[in-house]
């Protein structure tokens, strides 16, 4: 099957890069922002309107809160950015939060953490694709006839981009990315300018219409818990604040002063379009609500079922660029494909934290091993399976899926924090230079304050939305937890079972003999290959063994035997049943009963083919008797292989492809370990190139 697969994966993924080029695939800050960062700069798309939403609970009137909702959503984001950028100095690996937690709070912490940031990776891919596919589907209709279908597409898209490595994809990534944030900034600047200084009306399409409050005359503890059910909403434009952190060693040295500069560059960046998007919308009348069919009414009469609520983005960039411009155009299509790219925060976060999970044993060490370009493929690929698993049983529902949201990523913000308070208690007791402790003092009241407030967002989270979905992350969380603590209780007592003695043990003890046994079937050139390396091996005893399923097969080959003169001794088992692996079984137990402290070394003779469906037609019963055999304690089995001429043709194709080079291959030419000045004269070929 490899054979098959080799051309079509090198077309997709490209050439397998050495692990000696693993610096080429760093990232420079300015790849880094948006591959780490699309997510928390998309979420400007919907975050802003996830408050309006809320509030519309109140009726319009509630509308005048959202400021003050922004100003708290500002005032978290630059407590959780100012705490991470502590994270990035502190626990440079890309631990991350898990990292922390770990490190300060405990190890079933660092597991909450860990369980948290897997399950909110996956909810992030499944999120955000699918709220593109359903804004690409007001378009195109054939998108929200199969957005399944073409969510699942966008996925194994990703996943491909992915594979080929973070630095490429990286590149893919970054020119829409950088379009998007450029046309929301163009957004707000000319609807300032038109409002302030041309002194414009601007109208939004939903400006004339009026929202009917589900509950009138809100206030007291009724009011509060909207007001904070609507600030815990519009958190989610903190979602993948986390993925900078964890993605430390995919940056260029020095990594953690970069890291740090892409976080304040990204906070900046995402609380001035969220703040400004909620200002136009304030300004130019946006109307939403949770139920638009029944909620929204046109001139008195319900909306009805036909009436699709476009995103509050959308209604900004009608009013400020007019319908059909050019520029809400561009931005509109910027918005959507961004929504796709969001999801490539956790393709890089997710297979770094699997890495450093594997490496600790918490999850299979394939987690940890680079692909053919050097990115964790085996994480890359969990992470498209999980996230296409949600999308197929969600139905690609971004509303359905957004209940599942935002309980991960402030679980991880609270216990990380709530670390790097103690982190910075402990170094207070041992630190005497008064500059660094009122660092350390700064650092930690930014911690604190900031593990106050995510803690209150994960209790508003928890209670407002727990019967809407949200349980299904904690049970998530749950089952990633007891599944990771399985897997370090398995390594673990696997570790502690091969642990070397210190003194001499059974098995080191050189066993008293050695019973070698050659299965033979026939007598043909693999058999007589399989007698001469046994001999070569000098056993204290040998014997050929044969199973008598067939009279007059079983008699040729013992004249054929006499009569070459082999000079080993022949044995035929009975098989009444016609079974061939059973009485081999059952002949090497008795061998070892007899004598418990001989080994017995079984020498089987194997057909090596060239074809993938010759080894339908071989060497099935050697594959059975293999497996069977390992079971059985003191007993050694040993493959002589025997080239047929198939396998000949298979190591010519093999030579060939080792030849054929992907698409673009030549151009970069060959991956060949240098000297420092083989480096440069292939930078400067390279760039006459």
């Amino acid at each position: 099957m490899p054979k098959l697969t080799d051309v079509p994966k090198r077309i997709l993924i490209g050439r397998a890069l050495r692990s000696d080029r693993l610096g080429e695939t760093l990232l420079p800050k300015r790849i880094a922002l948006p591959v780490f960062a699309s997510d928390p700069l998309s979420s400007v798309a919907y975050a802003p309107g996830e408050v309006l939403l809320v509030l519309s609970i109140a009726g319009v009137s509630a509308y005048h809160f959202s400021p003050w909702i922004a100003a708290a959503v500002v005032v978290l984001m630059f407590t959780v950015v100012a705490s991470y950028r502590q994270n990035v100095h502190a626990y440079p690996s890309g631990g991350g939060d898990y990292e922390v937690a770990n490190v300060n709070l405990g190890r079933r912490a660092g597991l909450t953490v860990a369980s948290a940031l897997l399950v909110d990776y996956v909810l992030t891919v499944a999120v955000s694709i699918s709220s593109g596919i359903e804004n690409l589907g007001s378009a195109i209709p054939f998108v929200v006839e199969h957005k399944v279908l073409c969510a699942i597409a966008v996925i194994v898209l990703l996943t491909l981009m992915n594979l080929r490595g973070v630095k490429e994809s990286g590149k893919l990534f970054a020119i829409p990315t950088y379009v998007f944030v450029t046309g929301v900034f163009v957004l707000l600047l000319w609807g300032a300018f038109r409002g302030l200084v041309l002194g414009d009306e601007l109208r939004a399409p939903t400006a004339d219409y009026e929202i009917k409050p589900e509950h009138q005359g809100l206030a007291g503890f009724a009011l509060v818990f909207l007001l904070l059910r609507a600030f815990s909403s519009g958190c989610a434009a903190l979602t993948g604040v986390e993925a900078i952190s964890n993605g430390v060693p995919a940056f260029r040295k020095p990594k953690s002063k970069n890291a740090a500069t892409t976080l304040a560059l990204m906070g900046g960046l995402a609380v001035t379009m969220f703040c400004g998007i909620i200002a136009l919308a304030l300004a130019s009348d946006v109307r939403l609500s949770e139920n638009p069919a029944n909620d929204v009414l046109i001139d008195g009469q319900p909306a009805g079922g036909d009436y699709v609520q476009h995103p509050v983005i959308s209604q900004v960039a009608e009013a400020v660029f007019g319908e059909g411009s050019f520029l809400f155009i561009l931005l509109a299509a910027a918005t959507a494909l961004v929504l796709f790219l969001a999801a490539n925060t956790a393709y890089n976060g997710f297979p770094l934290l699997g890495s450093i999970l594997a490496q600790d044993r918490y999850l299979p060490r394939q987690l940890h091993t680079r692909g053919d370009r050097l990115a964790f493929s085996n994480g890359i690929v969990l992470l498209a399976g999980a996230a296409a698993a949600l999308v197929i049983v969600y139905d690609a529902d971004s509303t359905r899926l957004i209940q599942l949201y935002i309980v991960g990523v402030f679980v991880s913000f609270t216990l990380s924090q709530t670390g790097m308070v103690r982190h910075w208690t402990r170094h207070l007791r041992t630190e005497q230079d008064p500059a660094k402790r009122h660092r350390m003092m700064r650092s930690r009241a930014i911690n604190t304050f900031g593990a106050f407030f995510t803690g209150l967002v994960l209790v508003v989270v928890l209670v407002t939305k727990f019967s809407h979905g949200a349980w299904v992350s904690l049970l998530g969380m749950a089952v990633f937890y007891a599944t990771m603590t399985a897997i370090r209780r398995h390594y673990d007592r696997v570790s502690a079972e091969i642990a070397a003695p210190e003194g001499p043990s059974d098995d080191s003890v050189r066993p008293s003999r050695v019973h070698s046994i050659v299965l033979v079937s026939k007598i043909h050139k693999p058999t007589l290959r399989a007698v001469a390396y046994a001999k070569l091996m000098r056993s204290d005893s040998l014997e050929a063994l044969s199973v008598n399923v067939d009279p007059a097969e079983t008699k040729a080959l013992k004249e054929e035997w006499e009569r070459r003169g082999i000079n080993v001794p022949l044995k035929v088992l009975d098989s009444p049943y016609r079974e061939i692996t059973r009485p081999v079984i059952e002949y090497v137990k008795s061998l070892r009963r007899e004598s418990p402290r001989d080994a017995v070394s079984v020498i089987i003779p194997e057909y090596v083919v060239g074809h993938w469906y010759e080894h339908l037609l071989h060497n099935q019963s050697a594959l059975r008797l293999k497996g069977r055999l390992l079971f059985t304690p003191g007993v050694m089995v040993t493959s002589v292989p025997y080239q047929l001429e198939s396998s000949e043709a298979a190591k010519r194709r093999a030579g060939k492809r080792s030849e054929w080079n992907a698409p673009g291959a030549v151009r970069r030419g060959p991956v060949e370990k240098k000297t420092p000045a083989g480096k440069n004269a292939a930078k400067k070929q390279n760039g006459r190139g």
